[in-house]
């Protein structure tokens, strides 16, 4: 599979959103909003986690990245720290998978963090201002879709330039070595 896309992003957002705002809206009348966003966070977060699973081209880990994920968000139901800790891990869990299958670097995942960041603020403002848990995951699957803009990973040309012209300066001393070498066994 080859990296996803902002569309491919912004499809899924909506997709997200429209399924957290039914399942909020049927269950709330049965077991409460509180139980409820309990569910619908690691639900959410699975089917954003396979989604990047399915668009990564890295197969190794998979079964242990999802093990390990459904291991964080049981222990973290039963725990059941305050509802902000609760989202922080489960955005945290999809943070450390996004690093670990799409970059290959420590700034891009520093990068990512700070989009994670981002998402959460975006859906802290857009549940305050418009009370909508359409709007709120909408929001917060938007800015998570704009990862596909982080490098996987960040080169420094300057360095690779000066380690061309040392490994040619090398090879040209050896040269001249081994040329003054032969010239030595030839004319003895």
């Amino acid at each position: 599979m080859k990296r996803p896309s902002f569309v491919h992003g912004v499809i899924v957002a909506g997709v997200l959103g429209f399924f957290a705002s039914a399942i909020v809206a049927t269950l709330t009348p049965f077991i409460g909003l509180g139980t409820v966003i309990r569910l619908v966070i690691p639900a959410l977060g699975l089917a954003y986690l396979l989604f990047l699973l399915s668009r990564s081209t890295e197969r190794i880990g998979r079964v242990t990245t999802l093990t390990l994920w459904s291991v964080l968000a049981a222990v973290t139901w039963w725990v059941a720290p305050p509802l902000p800790l609760y989202l922080l891990i489960h955005v945290g869990a999809v943070w450390l998978v996004r690093s670990l299958y799409f970059y290959s670097g420590v700034f891009p995942a520093l990068m990512d963090l700070g989009l994670s960041t981002l998402s959460i603020s975006a859906t802290v403002w857009a549940i305050t201002r418009s009370g909508s848990v359409f709007l709120a995951t909408w929001c917060f699957f938007l800015v998570q879709a704009l990862f596909v803009a982080i490098p996987p990973a960040v080169k420094s040309k300057s360095k690779k330039q000066r380690n061309t012209a040392l490994e040619s300066e090398t090879f040209e001393n050896a040269r001249r070595q081994a040329d003054q070498a032969l010239r030595q066994l030839f004319t003895q």
